[in-house]
């Protein structure tokens, strides 16, 4: 999108285009929950928790009960001042309001502890719900969406449903029960309190319509931009050896000017909307005042009201505004949170690459027929590969970058379900077993790795369901040539790593990824260029030692050097996204084909 100025039209028909992409799944991005999703997700959540809402709305309708009496002593002291008094009654009519406000004080603060404590138990719970469902996210979908919009989902999204939660629920509870409980009181002088009370109504119901049918959308619209910053930063960030050796920083710092200037057309359409919304509101605020004041003296004039009923009435009505104002207002936050949560709903809404059928494999042995797979509808990468490899048999994958052989591991590994044909282990196909119980038959290793917070045995008891002890963790590190550095480490496996910890390097990394994978103990392992940031004479000598640790497994390969071909039982040759050349690595060689091409071109 150009970075031309937008009139207000122009902007509300770029939010109704979005809107109209969400519904249509025109987009890439994770998919957001609708109004009635989110309404029902909020009714399940509240059911849950019926003791502490009854409590907290208890307190509140207290607490606004003791806040009627302040306008109906204040009305009977101007009559009683009026008709002529003394100084002992000023005296007690200003201590029993000291009372009452001393109650409504003491009710609201525990009111506003049980409401905040309340909030903080239901932002627990849709944390751990949206934890719960990123991590049950096909990793295909993550791929495709991109790092910035999950990014953005579990950071300022969960930030700005925190703020909701914490805040802007508690005080638009209480603002409404106060509202309800003020009207009630203000009804109690009088019915004809309802009729300037009404006057203020048509304009904050057409204000309201006004901007409720369009700030959900320009709320989602901004969490779009968001999500498109993070992908532009994280991407550039990532990518910054790239971006350098190739000239390219002027084009991703006009790339994150773009979406800057995308994000501020989203922040003018939201704030154009409050500019509108909040001024029409303040004014409909002071119709009711006036309009009993006016009334309340007519009827006063001829004698069908008291001044103390009009002196009340005008107080109950003033002190309408305020709960009546932080209702609306809030709403604008509420509006901002709603959004947010139909984000981190929106991602349990992916739906499942994989059905579990409850079949059990016969055996371990994995088999792809007619396998085809697109990562772009009408665009294969992979057409038509049969592959069959054996119990304890090692495959290695190799040839030219881009001919699929990553994507065909990922296949093999069960991390996306084919487009066409199967892929089984046992007769049985991948993503009809549990991720849980897949990787005990399946585990993939890419050259990607990740260090977690925390201490060297936090990081490789993650690959075991018990307790391990020492012993073996030990034997998994020695096992990938990672015992003489570690054993080095100043607290040895209670050293902590990760961010704010040790730093280690990409081989250690590495290592550090494989011994989990020792530790897994799966039966079939996919090493997609696992030792390719170790040099080559340390990746030689480790998949040496590894081979020891992994006799017995079946082991599929895919690597740019060659010796890992040449120990293999069979090799097959990926290219253009068919598997061209399957055998040995003598009787490929012999056979004169693209893989002794590359034995040869390798040896020079």
């Amino acid at each position: 999108m150009s970075k031309q100025t937008y009139n207000r039209r122009e902007l509300a028909a770029e939010v109704e285009r979005r809107k109209q992409a969400r519904i249509n799944g025109d987009r890439e991005s994770l998919p957001v929950a609708d109004q009635a999703e989110v309404k029902r997700y909020l009714k399940h959540l509240l059911r849950r928790h019926p003791r502490a809402i009854g409590i907290a709305l208890g307190l509140h309708v207290l607490a606004a009960v003791a806040g009627l009496a302040a306008p109906r002593l204040l009305g009977g002291l101007v009559q009683d001042v009026h008709d002529g008094t003394t100084v002992g009654h000023v005296d007690r009519i200003a201590l029993v309001l000291a009372v009452f406000l001393l109650a409504q004080t003491v009710l609201t603060r525990y009111a506003r502890l049980r409401s905040q404590v309340f909030g903080e138990q239901v932002l627990a719970e849709l944390r751990e719900d949206f934890v719960g469902n990123a991590l049950a996210l096909p990793i295909g979908v993550v791929e495709s969406a991109g790092s910035g919009d999950l990014l953005t989902r579990t950071s300022r999204d969960v930030d700005q449903l925190g703020w909701s939660v914490r805040w802007a629920i508690p005080e638009w509870l209480i603002a409404t029960v106060t509202a309800i409980v003020t009207l009630i009181g203000a009804v109690l002088v009088g019915w004809w309190v309802l009729i300037p009370c009404l006057l203020g109504v048509p304009p904050l119901v057409i204000a309201l319509r006004w901007y409720l049918a369009r700030a959900k959308d320009g709320y989602l619209w901004e969490g779009e931009t968001y999500s498109v910053i993070n992908a532009s930063l994280t991407e550039t960030v990532e990518g910054a050896r790239t971006v350098e050796a190739l000239g390219l920083q002027q084009s991703r710092i006009d790339q994150v000017d773009d979406d800057i200037a995308e994000s501020f057309r989203a922040e003018r359409y939201t704030l154009g909307l409050r500019t509108v919304f909040f001024p029409t509101v303040e004014t409909a605020y002071l119709i009711p005042t006036v309009a009993t004041l006016l009334f309340g003296g007519w009827l006063y004039l001829h004698g069908h009201a008291s001044l103390a009923d009009v002196t009340a009435a005008t107080l109950y009505v003033q002190a309408l505004i305020d709960p009546v104002d932080r209702v609306i207002s809030i709403m604008d936050e509420l509006q901002v949170g709603s959004a947010s949560l139909a984000r981190l709903l929106g991602v349990a809404k992916v739906p499942e690459d994989r059905v579990a059928t409850g079949r059990q494999p016969i055996d371990e042995k994995i088999d792809a027929a007619e396998v085809r797979f697109s990562y772009t509808e009408g665009r294969d990468v992979l057409h038509g590969i049969d592959l069959s490899v054996g119990i304890g048999e090692r495959i290695a994958m190799v040839g030219p970058s881009g001919a699929g052989k990553s994507t065909l591991g990922r296949l093999l590994a069960g991390i996306h379900p084919p487009r066409t044909g199967s892929v089984t282990v046992g007769e049985v196909g991948l993503t009809e077993l549990p991720l849980a119980e897949l990787r005990g038959h399946v585990a993939l290793v890419t050259q990607e790795h990740h260090v977690f917070v925390g201490t060297l045995r936090d990081n490789l008891a993650l690959a075991v369901d018990e307790e391990a002890g020492d012993d073996r963790l030990l034997a998994a590190l020695d096992s990938v040539d990672a015992g003489d550095w570690t054993r080095a480490l100043p607290h040895g496996l209670n050293t902590v790593v990760g961010s704010g910890g040790l730093d280690l390097s990409p081989a250690q990394a590495q290592q550090l990824a494989l011994a989990r994978l020792v530790l897994a103990d799966p039966h079939t392992l996919v090493l997609d260029e696992a030792t390719s940031l170790i040099d080559p004479r340390a990746a030689r000598h480790l998949e040496r030692s590894l081979a020891a640790v992994l006799e017995g497994r079946t082991v599929i390969a895919i690597a740019h050097r060659l010796f890992s071909a040449h120990d293999a039982d069979r090799v097959a040759v990926v290219e253009d996204g068919r598997i061209s050349e399957f055998g040995s690595h003598h009787e490929l060689v012999q056979a004169g084909g693209s893989y002794a091409d590359l034995w040869s071109s390798w040896h020079q």
